[in-house]
């Protein structure tokens, strides 16, 4: 008769036999390719350095001192410290495609609470071209919609540098409340001090919310 200390050995081994991708699929939220009309948010790769070190040259987007968007030259470590937090369990990374597929940016759900059923939707960037477009709007639309419908989140947060007024009105416009600012809550990238504002939209909201995403992303593509 097998004891429960050789039980315990045999569930050991098996545990650590299992491959990556086995322990990936283990971690909430699980990997998913959310597909709309104007995007497509595929799972991070390091397949899809090259794209987004073009994306990331349209506007120059690191050289925004309230953003951190990698450069070129860093955009491979910052897919790996990405890849490195979902192995973790502490983000589920995408890389966001327009409609020919090609590569115009990086988003996330983070800060995910898997307990409570909350996740941040943030470490997003978006080449210049893309900003203010349709692809933007669905983009949220498809990972608001799947936090709430599929993954049964409560809420969803939104976070941005006091600073980054752009960023500022993308999140309320889509429906999102000021919780209050986090002050001295980390550092931009050129090291000066960051007041963070801290946004979000509950369950009871995502009906109202969803409709008027709906609504801007039909207005969106409509005038593109």
């Amino acid at each position: 008769m097998t004891g429960a200390g050789d039980c315990a050995t045999d569930f050991g081994k098996w545990a650590v036999s299992r491959t990556f991708s086995e322990r990936i699929q283990m971690i909430w939220p699980e990997s998913v390719t959310l597909s709309g009309d104007h995007a497509v948010l595929e799972p991070l790769s390091r397949d899809h350095h090259d794209q987004l070190v073009d994306a990331a040259r349209d506007g120059e987007l690191w050289n925004l001192w309230y953003t951190i968007v990698p450069s070129p030259d860093e955009m491979m470590d910052e897919i790996d410290r990405r890849l490195d937090l979902r192995a973790s369990g502490a983000m589920l990374p995408f890389t966001v495609l327009d409609a020919n597929r090609t590569a115009v940016g990086m988003t996330t759900y983070m800060n995910i609470d898997s307990s409570s059923k909350r996740v941040e939707i943030g470490s997003t960037w978006y080449a210049q071209r893309a900003q203010r477009s349709a692809l933007n709007t669905e983009c949220k639309l498809m990972l608001m919609t799947h936090a709430f419908e599929t993954l049964g989140c409560i809420a969803v947060e939104y976070r941005t540098s006091f600073f980054n007024q752009k960023s500022r009105r993308a999140i309320e416009r889509i429906g999102a409340k000021l919780d209050g600012v986090l002050r001295n809550h980390q550092r931009h990238s050129d090291g000066t001090l960051r007041d963070t504002c801290v946004y979000s939209i509950i369950e009871s909201e995502w009906p109202t919310v969803k409709s008027h995403l709906t609504f801007l992303l039909k207005r969106t593509a409509k005038l593109q």
